[in-house]
């Protein structure tokens, strides 16, 4: 294979493509857009009559970035063919039993396939177990294009590390892990990725390598807001406010500063399901993995339940009781509804007859009711309620303080009003100042 391809790209004589154009996809496509020619691939038309009108449903980059780029956004999968140099960027979740759902990055690998053309570099950002890109991905681009893997295409894995909402650590600011499979390809991918990544690429020495590190990353982060978690369920009982414990821990200069929450998105809720599979495969039980991820499955139902407790003990009858839950999507200041754990605690409530009014200023209406069945309402109809649940950390509720969420409660005294303080955005003195019954993990 000639060496040649990033030169080519440089030069404009040939093009990069982004197959999967979502909150990955599409800020990869826009930085390369400034160095190369690129081909901004997705099946979903009205994502790609979205960009092409200059919106970005995702917030990632805005609509202005959006707007001026230029990328060639199309959903017509024989433009694949004009590019050599692709990158496949498609989700990865989990199935209901929470084994592997590998079908996009399957179905992705057959649409490349049908459109490859020799001398192209694939490289796979979607994250995967070790052995998925090797094993399942190049065998499938093989038979679908007809050509040979590592003599008329080479690959390589380069995982994705972007934080969606995050206006810190973007894309070009987080080192990058390039791999590929075989030197001159991982030099290849190291020398393109180059052109965008400021904080530098880190080769490793095998794409299986480069897959673990994803997978392994995650679950470590998993593992330890698990350990805050269950920290916070036992602190419930004592009687002892768990962000004050970890403000005084914090003044330790190890201490590592996790804090509980709900834990869900496509990554730290999925990846430690992708690498206890592949264990289980060779015969290993991943049981501290495995554990963190039950305790983090669990907290949605934990949130839910302390909120019913602290309506009764406000004398209230949770069954009559309306509740307002601020906040739907997985993170703060992120639009992204997937894997979201906001929905186990409707799921509980609903259980107890309770249909929350729900508003979330970052997500989309119709997501929210095709993936939920949840009606988003604004936050000004947020009102008479005897329960307020503040999900998610937005922007918004927090600058809102206190004193504007007082409104949104029905007449009577404060006592009988309950407050769920989930991230913990209230002020603890505020909060007893106030009267109401609150309540934070």
């Amino acid at each position: 294979m000639s060496t040649s391809l990033y030169d080519k790209l440089v030069a404009g004589e040939e093009k990069l493509s982004l197959i999967g154009l979502g909150y990955v996809g599409m800020p990869i496509a826009v930085a390369f857009a400034k160095q190369v020619k690129v081909i901004g691939f997705d099946i979903n038309e009205s994502k790609i009559a979205q960009y092409r009108s200059g919106v970005d449903p995702t917030y990632e980059v805005g609509d202005e970035e959006i707007a001026r780029t230029t990328v060639d956004f199309t959903s017509d999968e024989t433009r694949l063919r004009e590019a050599k140099f692709h990158i496949v960027a498609v989700p990865t979740p989990v199935k209901l039993d929470k084994t592997p759902d590998l079908l996009p990055v399957i179905s992705a690998s057959k649409l490349l396939g049908r459109n490859l053309t020799p001398g192209s570099i694939v490289v796979y950002e979607s994250t995967v177990y070790p052995g998925v890109t090797e094993d399942i991905c190049a065998p499938i681009l093989e038979k679908e294009s007809g050509l040979r893997c590592g003599i008329d295409f080479k690959i390589g894995y380069s995982p994705e590390r972007i934080n969606p909402g995050d206006k810190v650590h973007r894309l070009e600011t987080i080192t990058k892990i390039v791999s590929g499979m075989d030197e001159e390809s991982c030099a290849e991918i190291k020398r393109v990725y180059d052109l965008v990544i400021k904080a530098g690429t880190y080769p490793v020495s095998s794409i299986k390598t480069a897959e673990a590190i994803k997978v392994v990353e995650n679950s470590q982060r998993d593992i330890n807001i698990a350990f805050v978690n269950e920290m916070a369920m036992v602190f419930d009982k004592m009687g002892i406010d768990t962000n004050e414990v970890i403000d005084g821990m914090n003044t330790k200069w190890n201490a590592l500063g996790f804090r509980p929450g709900l834990v869900g998105g496509h990554c730290i809720g999925v990846d430690p399901y992708y690498f206890a599979y592949e264990a289980e495969m060779l015969g290993y039980q991943c049981r501290v993995i495995m554990s963190g991820r039950r305790v983090n499955d669990d907290m949605g139902n934990f949130v839910a339940n302390a909120a019913i407790k602290k309506m009764i003990q406000a004398g209230l009858a949770p069954r009559e009781a309306r509740v307002g839950v601020l906040g739907l999507t997985f993170k703060e200041n992120c639009p992204d509804l997937r894997n979201s754990r906001v929905y186990d605690i409707i799921t509980e409530l609903r259980s107890f007859n309770i249909e929350p009014m729900v508003c979330d200023p970052w997500a989309s209406a119709k997501e929210a009711k095709e993936a939920y069945d949840v009606e988003l309402v604004p936050v000004d109809a947020i009102r008479d309620m005897d329960c307020i649940i503040v999900a998610v950390a937005h922007n918004q509720f927090k600058q809102m303080g206190l004193e504007k969420f007082l409104p949104m409660f029905a007449d009577g005294p404060a006592e009988s009003h309950v407050l769920v303080d989930v991230k913990g955005i209230f002020n603890k003195k505020e909060l007893e100042a106030s009267g109401l019954s609150f309540w934070r993990l």
